[in-house]
């Protein structure tokens, strides 16, 4: 019977999970690895932790399910977007850390394009903002800060990746330097309307385009694993960046389905079929997936920090000892408690794009404890949703029903408020590892062990629904104290 490995590389730890045929879980192997912050608003990861990591959480997932690598009929890779690497070609070092998505280091030069008037060509081509956040401005700063990377970038010397180009080079021993369109459309150099790397936004950013890898269908055939990594030269036939796996793994095929995923970060994504639709309040526009050749399109708001505000209350402030107490210290506390807590630790993410501005915590009294901090740290990423939200309906789109995975998924207090915050019905599915699905149906699309979008929507099965119950007075209220704790942090 087939089975599909799918490697779902995150900001915060590797996992290597087995899908069955019938997309049940087989087994899972997790393992976190360090985040290092040289700087003020700096973010970076040791791409061998990354690396290590990813091999030994495969090796250990086969190990565990007593499965070898002829049992595996296809490998689906799913990642971290925008954190960029360059490497050399022959060696396979890279060059520097990865910088990670929430990396702020360009923010200058950012703000400096951004006078320039570049920025309408820039989200007219990719349906993007200039921000730190995308892979454009990262490949620059290394390209001239790292002694002479740029030289040797000019002379073919070195190759550049997202997290997945990365691991498929180093599965495929350097064979395969390859791509797929979502992970592409996060870099601000591809063009989502020609699917092409844009010369001209090349040419802007001074990037040679031999350091860009070839960009294929989400479902393709990526390479084959070095025989040695694994037992066997397996497959690679999917590929697909995080959140857009998470909105495929969901079933959400039609435009106007939306997804919010919730890890270190958070993501609301809503499918736009084949239209890019451009947003005026500040939302992107990225592939959703390309099947075939033929693109779909979503609109997606970003939140740089919502499981990782609740490792720092656990880790920094040592408040808990674990993601599972915030449930039941929430369900204890008032929710009008009257603390707000802005988690702007590495700026602000849609609709505000703000990457210069830092957190805060408002509203502190006498009786202000561990359960209000904690609690108004939870309801934060509900508020963010609702930013998001509101941007979508200024834009003319609406969020009825939202589909939710993550870890925090399995937070029934968190999923309840963000229903009464949205007033919306939110939907949590049967498996919650929604983007190590995606990827798993990429992978088995391609490999023939499911063989359309019909039949994968058939496999998708609902948990449990949150139906809002808060009065609107409540919920406007509690919004209303949330958008004057922001204006705190945000000054013009």
């Amino acid at each position: 019977m087939p089975n599909i490995l799918v490697i779902d590389q995150g900001t915060t730890s590797s996992r290597a999970i087995i899908f069955d045929q019938q997309a049940n879980i087989v087994e899972i192997a997790q393992t976190e690895y360090p985040q290092r912050f040289p700087k003020d608003g700096w973010v970076e990861h040791c791409p061998e932790d990354i690396w290590e990591t990813v091999l030994a959480t495969s090796i250990e997932v086969l190990k565990k399910s007593n499965l070898s690598a002829s049992d595996i009929c296809s490998i689906g890779i799913t990642n971290q977007r925008e954190t960029s690497i360059i490497w050399d070609r022959k060696t396979g070092l890279p060059i520097y850390n990865a910088i990670v998505w929430q990396d702020r280091r360009t923010s200058q030069y950012c703000k400096e394009l951004i006078e320039q008037g570049h920025e309408p060509l820039i989200t007219d081509k990719t349906g993007l903002l200039i921000d730190p956040y995308f892979s454009a401005t990262k490949i620059y700063w290394m390209l001239q800060n790292i002694p002479d990377a740029y030289q040797r970038a000019q002379r073919g010397e070195l190759a550049f990746g997202t997290i997945d180009t990365f691991i498929l080079w180093r599965l495929t021993n350097g064979q395969s330097h390859k791509t797929d369109a979502t992970n592409a459309s996060r870099t601000m150099l591809f063009n989502i309307h020609t699917q092409q790397w844009d010369k001209e936004l090349l040419d802007l950013f001074d990037i040679p385009l031999s350091l860009m890898p070839q960009v294929l269908d989400c479902a393709s055939d990526f390479g084959l694993t070095n025989e040695k990594l694994l037992g066997g030269a397996i497959p690679i036939q999917g590929m697909i960046g995080d959140q857009q796996a998470a909105l495929f793994g969901q079933c959400c095929f039609e435009p106007g389905m939306a997804k919010s995923t919730f890890g270190t970060g958070g993501f609301v994504m809503l499918n736009t079929g084949k239209t890019v639709s451009i947003s005026q309040h500040r939302l992107l526009s990225t592939v959703a997936y390309r099947l075939d050749g033929q693109v779909t399109y979503a609109v997606e708001g970003s939140i740089f920090i919502a499981g990782a505000v609740i490792n720092w209350l656990r880790d920094g402030l040592k408040l808990i000892d674990n993601a599972k107490q915030t449930q039941s210290i929430a369900q204890k506390t008032p929710l009008d408690h009257g603390v707000y807590f802005v988690p702007a630790f590495t700026g602000l993410g849609a609709p505000y794009w703000e990457p210069d501005v830092r957190g805060g915590i408002f509203g502190l009294t006498r009786d202000t404890g561990i359960n209000e901090i904690v609690t108004a740290a939870l309801q934060s990423i509900c508020y963010q949703c609702r930013d998001i939200q509101q941007a979508m309906v200024s834009d003319g789109m609406t969020i009825n029903s939202l589909r939710v995975d993550g870890a925090m998924a399995g937070n029934v207090w968190f999923l309840q408020f963000l229903s009464d915050m949205l007033n919306a019905q939110v939907e949590r599915p049967v498996v919650i590892e929604s983007t190590a699905l995606g990827a798993a149906y990429m992978a088995g699309l391609k490999a023939g062990v499911f063989n359309n979008l019909e039949q994968l929507s058939t496999l998708s099965h609902i948990d449990r629904k949150f139906s809002p119950v808060i009065d609107n007075d409540l919920r406007q209220a509690l919004y209303v104290g949330w958008l004057k704790a922001v204006s705190n942090i945000i000054r013009k």
